[in-house]
């Protein structure tokens, strides 16, 4: 038996040790000297020693790093981690704040909470009862990465949250930034480089190469740090405002960073922007903007999401950083629709820790604009930090001997005409093999059809072969015909017939964003799915039957109809439904069992996840809110409720058990 004095004393070193931390990692204040800090972990260590029970995962003198792991474990997040939309300068920013405005029928001033946009690897840590349990990443926004052992060994996150001041939630769920200083990237990189190992491009590779490492040891010897930004799921506390979240954060022992502002209109949101920007570069971290969020936390609850992102925050990003090359080449690339794009092939250059030799110079309209010819001295950028782009061509460096650019009058894959729509130039060919390859590319990427391992060199050799000539024959394709192919082994073919046979059952929304109709991206296809449930109802459609989807104008309208009219596509599709595709079709139009009601969801379910519980109640015609109001009608009660419920209980809404609301929707 462990005497009691020995247990209360390892409970005291712990507090003491993680509240020094504290006070040096996330203060920079520290109370006590660091042969002091060193006295007290050497007496923690020695009675986990000597009364080895009393050991603890959450005890400061497990940082140093556990055994590798042999894969990361999926963690879903309770709330999704959303990206934000993006604005490039003022306009947008001010165009953002009338948005807000706008959807919620006020005139008066908002008030937002600033902050710098850290250009590092977003994580979730979750606290149970002020204990560190589990750490992610932010991964797809839904599902993320068991990062654990690893976010352990950065001091800047604390093992358990520090009581001193305010008690701690029953459950906490917290998110933040994990990045490398500049000057500890460098000197790591200058170490790397005498070892003869490859360099990190930049502090943000380097953090998330090292966050994401099998081998937490490895992890634990990078010099990596925390700024905490935000929260997910809170029990036990309630918070009213984005500026409040922050405020408290830090008597816990969570990092925020020492440079946000609350703003009280607009105006005072882009001074910080300026002032931020001018104060980039003596930041020891890079931050590549500012982020802006509607402080009070009801209406951000009411400005809810669109698509992907929020609509009560928005990433308002710097202006790029800026390189000088030299154009050796220009050629065309065409895409899926067969708009050709020209391309400036230039002299390598690093453009914000990456390094460059392809710019896109967009269309032949902004190559005449900026007078760009081969040869050329220019200034390059990457757009949004991102895509590399010329913005401007040094003609006090021109020779003579630059040569001007046309595009081609014919296609440079299939030799087929091309034509001028706008600003775009188009190859008209049915069966330009570039066409085929993008379509299918698209067709088979994960947001759409997910058939994993069909690549970019696999499509060029299908394609090439003359293995496939349209998406449909994906389907048709034998193990025999892959085993043929350049270095296509048989595990490597089986694997591919078994994704293409799973990819067979997808939700009708999936499938029409995979079909690659003009203009219609991911939130418009599953617009159109929930509006018309039945893929046999787009050949019927109208223009102004699409034009009651809200967000669909006129241009949309149109290239919906002109696709399913075209006899070509109708083909591909009957081919489809052949070879066996099974679309998952929304069932509000045909039954409509929740129509008019709106569903909240808290707790663990045990036979759905949280999305798809959502997705179930929207399919039957219902409505779903991530928050408890009086427009709701039902609250679903899984295990262990967060205070959803006892809101609910508040205001009276009928609360129902998983086993009732299974019952509900006739399951």
């Amino acid at each position: 038996m462990v005497p009691e004095t020995i247990k209360k004393r390892v409970e005291k070193l712990r507090e003491e040790i993680e509240y020094h931390n504290y006070r040096y990692y996330v203060l920079d204040q520290p109370e006590i000297s660091d042969a002091e800090y060193d006295r007290l972990m050497r007496e923690l260590e020695k009675l986990e020693e000597q009364y080895p029970e009393l050991r603890s995962p959450h005890s400061p003198t497990q940082r140093v790093g556990a055994p590798p792991l042999e894969a990361f474990e999926i963690v879903r997040h309770t709330i999704p981690m959303l990206s934000l939309a993006n604005a490039f300068n003022e306009e947008e920013a001010k165009e953002f704040d009338k948005r807000v405005k706008r959807f919620l029928g006020i005139s008066s001033d908002i008030v937002y909470v600033a902050e710098p946009k850290l250009d590092g690897l977003a994580v979730e840590l979750v606290y149970e009862n002020g204990f560190f349990t589990i750490g992610s990443t932010r991964g797809d926004g839904v599902n993320g990465e068991n990062i654990t052992q690893n976010l352990k060994t950065i001091r800047t996150i604390p093992l358990q949250l520090i009581r001193k001041e305010i008690p701690v939630p029953e459950r906490l769920e917290v998110r933040g930034e994990v990045i490398m200083q500049i000057k500890k990237f460098e000197e790591l990189n200058r170490r790397r480089k005498e070892a003869g190992e490859p360099l990190f491009a930049n502090p943000r590779n380097a953090a998330a190469g090292s966050v994401r490492q099998l081998d937490s040891k490895i992890t634990a010897s990078r010099p990596l740090e925390i700024y905490c930004y935000g929260i997910g799921e809170v029990r036990g506390w309630t918070f009213k405002t984005q500026w409040e979240i922050l405020q408290t954060l830090p008597k816990w022992g969570l990092r925020t960073n020492p440079h946000i502002q609350k703003c009280k209109n607009i105006e005072e949101v882009i001074e910080y922007y300026h002032e931020m920007s001018e104060r980039r570069e003596k930041l020891p971290y890079e931050i590549d903007g500012i982020v802006i969020k509607v402080d009070r936390l009801d209406l951000q609850a009411r400005l809810g999401e669109i698509s992907r992102s929020p609509r009560w925050a928005l990433a308002f990003k710097f202006q790029p950083k800026q390189e000088t090359t030299k154009i050796l080449d220009i050629i065309v690339q065409v895409g899926r629709t067969g708009v050709l794009t020209p391309v400036a092939l230039m002299e390598p250059v690093r453009v914000g820790g990456v390094e460059v030799s392809r710019a896109t110079l967009h269309n032949q309209d902004e190559i005449d604009r900026l007078d760009v010819r081969v040869g050329d001295t220019v200034i390059i950028q990457r757009a949004g930090d991102v895509i590399p782009e010329v913005v401007q061509v040094i003609t006090s460096k021109r020779k003579g001997t630059e040569k001007k650019f046309k595009m081609p009058s014919k296609c440079p894959v299939c030799g087929a005409e091309v034509i001028r729509e706008e600003a775009l130039h188009r190859c008209i060919g049915l069966d330009c093999p570039a066409q085929l390859k993008g379509r299918i590319k698209h067709f088979a990427s994960k947001r759409a059809m997910d058939i994993e391992g069909l690549g970019t060199k696999l499509t060029d050799q299908l394609v090439d072969k003359g293995l496939v000539k349209d998406v449909a024959d994906l389907y048709y394709l034998k193990k025999e015909d892959l085993v043929a192919l350049e270095r296509m082994a048989d595990k490597s073919a089986q694997n591919i017939i078994e994704a293409i046979e799973k990819s067979k059952n997808k939700p009708l929304g999936k499938f029409l964003f995979a079909l690659g109709i003009r203009h219609v991206g991911e939130a418009t296809a599953e617009d159109l799915a929930r509006h018309f449930p039945r893929l046999d109802d787009f050949f019927h459609l109208k223009e102004e039957d699409l034009m009651k989807v809200e967000g669909i104008g006129p241009e949309v309208a149109s290239s919906i109809v002109q696709f399913f009219r075209d006899k070509k596509n109708r083909e591909s599709i009957e081919r489809l439904k052949k070879a066996g595709i099974k679309l998952i079709e929304p069932k509000a139009k045909e039954k409509g069992k929740l129509a008019g009601k709106t569903f909240v969801f808290t707790g663990t379910l045990k036979s759905y996840g949280r999305d798809e519980a959502r997705n179930l109640v929207e399919s039957l015609g219902g409505m779903t809110a991530s928050s408890v109001s009086k427009k709701v009608d039902f609250v679903v009660v899984g295990e262990d409720p967060g205070s959803k419920l006892e809101k609910a209980k508040e205001l009276g809404i009928k609360l129902l058990t998983e086993e009732e609301f299974k019952k509900m929707i006739g399951q």
